[in-house]
């Protein structure tokens, strides 16, 4: 009787709850649950509609009663950096705010003020963004001092899930990194950082590694399902859990392409180098305390901005058709300016860009759409530059993962703009992450290596090349 495992991956834009067993050696997926993710406007602030979220992970539950498979295990990933706090009833003290809320707006200069930038990177590893939770916490701070007092509990988005399920309250390694709050070198909470910006660290729970098996469902969640299942910890950051199926890794740089860009390569050891400091480089933790390498791009949210703001009468699809018309076109942007990360109209702001930096400004869909794509390609160059500056060496291969691996025009952009083979797959990237975990918890795969192998021998992965098209 096969063994299934069930991942819930929710984004920051939709989630999905994935059924995954082995079957003659290969991993096997069927998605039976898919559902909208968006921020929504609460009071003062843009917020994660947490209820909601969990109702469809209930309802994705007790699809696998339909289907009358009972998973042994469940594992939860979402993307990084925001949370909840509870108060000593486990009542949440505010809505769940999200990290493209401008509350952080000149919060990093301010604990720069306190804690030098340099020491910060020393100690951490983890790239400077103005939303990470360490922002987000001295806003609240400076804002709201008494949610802070009052706090009991600190927990991201999985681990909120996670005790939901469970009544457990534990913080999970490879999310808990993104937060710039971890020591990069004990893995542990940084109490002198803590302490510096004077945030109570009794909140924080002690941090446990993806494969760790945390328990049981509750009582009453057992009644409703009709079986009981095993609550998993995978690498709870989705992308911790996307870099996890990359098939080889050895001379690699992976893309993990969603509404975000993730762009770098696994090592085995933090590299907090005054360089990789000017570059902006991240040390996130992964498997089995790998450290993912990385610089977060501004990813597809682009381009999803551009579709709503043209009222959805094109398809992503129809965009690519359209950008195939645009031959000439060659304007780009920035994509990691701030006034890409949630502006009132993505297509005004690409167009603002070009203007004030006396390009060619965009007009048509078709323009609109090139400039996203070029601009990201453009970006991955730059990175890729950098990661090979930092570790003196050439990476022949680029591999693309995540949903955003299915745009063939980008993957082949990729390929033209920095002379790489790009190889692209797998596309459930962060389900099979997560999946995998869970069946090395349960003994069911012996290590990442075996788990990487199954993966290469489970999934297609499409090839492409530098073309003799560019332009």
């Amino acid at each position: 009787m096969s063994k299934y495992c069930l991942a819930v991956d929710i984004g920051a834009s939709s989630g999905r709850l994935i059924l995954g067993h082995l079957e003659d050696g290969k991993l096997k997926l069927n998605e039976i649950h898919r559902f909208e993710n968006n921020i929504v406007h609460s009071g003062e602030h843009y917020c994660w509609d947490i209820e909601k979220l969990f109702n469809e992970i209930i309802a994705g539950i007790n699809k696998c009663k339909e289907l009358e498979v009972k998973p042994l295990s469940i594992g939860i990933d979402t993307w990084a950096v925001d949370f909840v706090l509870l108060d000593e009833d486990n009542n949440l003290l505010t809505d769940p705010v999200s990290y493209r809320d401008p509350r952080t707006d000149g919060m990093m200069e301010e604990v720069f003020n306190i804690i030098p930038k340099e020491k910060l990177y020393l100690e951490t590893g983890i790239q400077f963004q103005k939303f990470n939770t360490i922002y987000q916490l001295y806003a609240l701070q400076q804002k709201s001092p008494e949610v802070l007092k009052k706090a009991k509990a600190f927990l991201m988005i999985p681990e909120y899930f996670n005790f939901l399920l469970t009544g457990k309250k534990v913080n999970e390694y490879t999310n808990a990194t993104s937060t710039q709050l971890v020591n990069a070198f004990t893995k542990k909470w940084d109490h002198e950082i803590l302490d510096l910006l004077g945030i109570n660290k009794e909140m924080f729970q002690d941090i446990k590694p993806p494969k760790t098996i945390l328990g049981n469902l509750s009582e009453a969640l057992v009644s409703e399902f009709g079986f009981d299942m095993q609550v998993v910890l995978p690498a709870t950051h989705d992308t911790g859990s996307a870099v996890i199926s990359v098939p080889e890794l050895e001379e690699t740089i992976y893309i993990s392409s969603g509404t975000w860009s993730l762009i770098g390569v696994e090592n085995r050891f933090p590299i907090c180098v005054p360089k990789a400091l000017e570059y902006n480089f991240t040390n996130e933790g992964g498997i089995d305390y790998r450290f993912r390498y990385l610089k977060n791009i501004m990813g597809l949210w682009m381009i999803q901005e551009v579709k709503r703001n043209y009222a959805d009468k094109y398809s992503f699809s129809d965009l690519v058709e359209l950008v195939r018309e645009e031959k000439e076109f060659s304007s780009v942007v920035n994509v990691d300016d701030d006034r890409f990360l949630k502006p009132e109209n993505m297509i005004k702001e690409i167009q603002c860009f070009c203007k004030e930096t006396s390009q060619q400004v965009p007009q048509t869909p078709g323009q609109i759409a090139k400039c996203v794509y070029d601009s990201l390609a453009d970006s991955y160059k730059h990175a890729i530059n950098e990661i090979e500056e930092i570790f003196e060496k050439t990476f022949p291969k680029v591999n693309v993962i995540g949903g955003g691996c299915q745009n063939e025009m980008l993957n082949q952009l990729i390929a033209d703009v920095t002379d790489k083979e790009v190889c692209a797959g797998p596309i459930e990237a962060t389900a099979i992450g997560n999946i995998v975990s869970q069946l090395m918890a349960l003994g069911e795969i012996e290590d990442i290596h075996q788990a990487r192998a199954i993966i290469k021998d489970s999934f297609e992965v499409k090839t492409y090349k530098q073309s003799n098209l560019k332009g």
